[in-house]
């Protein structure tokens, strides 16, 4: 069983930044995949970027090239994303989630990650 539990949400004016954390419990961390989701307001969630075990892979959605980075840290369990040059349209609640360990392969699919945290609120106002 993996538990993860986001941190670093907030509100900040656009253009500025935000660092969210997520910290995972487990033993098999850096055999497993993570990403981060988004929720904006009355929308359906969305890929935002997504890292292998090792982090020599790295994907982002359009949307978000550019100005975010994803980063992990195995020996502390944590995966991150540092979000720059923040636009309104980056408001959203902010979920990291973990494949199943083994599962090495990235995906934007919501549907392959099996473990999810309860979320981050960011908003970004103009």
């Amino acid at each position: 069983q993996v538990q993860l539990v986001e941190s670093g949400g907030g509100l900040v004016q656009a253009g500025g930044s935000l660092r969210l954390s997520c910290a995972a419990s487990g033993r098999a961390f850096s055999v497993t995949a993570m990403g981060w989701f988004r929720q904006p307001p009355g929308k359906e969630r969305e890929f935002v970027s997504t890292i292998s075990p090792r982090g020599s892979t790295t994907i982002y959605s359009d949307s978000v090239k550019g100005r975010f980075t994803i980063s992990r840290d195995n020996a502390k369990t944590a995966v991150y994303l540092q979000m720059n040059n923040l636009r309104p349209e980056d408001t959203a609640v902010y979920s990291c989630a973990a494949r199943l360990p083994y599962r090495s392969a990235t995906s934007t699919a919501s549907d392959d990650y099996n473990y999810w945290g309860q979320g981050t609120q960011v908003t970004v106002s103009s």
